[in-house]
């Protein structure tokens, strides 16, 4: 049985507006992040989605929310990467991509902890889910993570809000291939 994952990133926040490193911090969609995650709500309209997770942070269940009206759990293993301390700094770090061990040092998390933590746990919920297509709400450099754990050439330096990646999901040997990223505009 062929399954399908849609791995999402949040709509735009507080944080994403004024420049600030959100990590395991959360601040609220702005009306603009709103309007994104509506966006993708219009999208996934056309599709039989089965079920859906989101990452325990509060942007990521606001987001779900206006994008299916589907009961959803949340998972400690969709969150963001965790950048110790400096979570809520400005963002001037995002050039520096990929991250490495960077944020170890700080309490935060290395970018293969969060691989290893978003394949897992999407891997995971693909064999939980009884159904054929699933939607997973997440962060940007989860998302990241995820995306390079399988596609290594895809260049990709940044994830929009509201950005959808398709997914076909192989039971047999628990891989993932990217069909498609889908492009919505606000």
């Amino acid at each position: 049985m062929k399954k399908t994952l849609y791995l999402m990133r949040h709509g735009e926040t507080l944080f994403d507006q004024l420049g600030k490193i959100e990590g395991w911090s959360d601040s609220p969609l702005t009306k603009n992040g709103i309007k994104q995650a509506k966006r993708a709500g219009e999208y996934f309209k056309a599709i039989d989605l089965s079920a859906a997770y989101c990452s325990a942070s509060e942007r990521c269940c606001d987001t779900l929310r206006q994008v299916t009206s589907l009961p959803y759990m949340r998972l400690k293993g969709l969150k963001e990467q965790n950048f110790g301390l400096l979570e809520g700094e400005h963002d001037y770090l995002q050039h520096l991509r990929p991250y490495g061990d960077l944020f170890v040092k700080y309490g935060g998390e290395s970018d293969s902890e969060v691989q290893d933590r978003i394949v897992t746990t999407c891997t995971e919920l693909m064999h939980r889910s009884s159904g054929q297509t699933v939607l997973a709400v997440t962060h940007a450099n989860a998302c990241l993570q995820f995306i390079k754990r399988w596609d290594d050439q895809l260049e990709l330096s940044s994830i929009p809000n509201g950005a959808i990646f398709k997914y076909d999901f192989n039971k047999e040997n628990d891989t993932f291939e990217l069909l498609e990223q889908v492009k919505l505009t606000v």
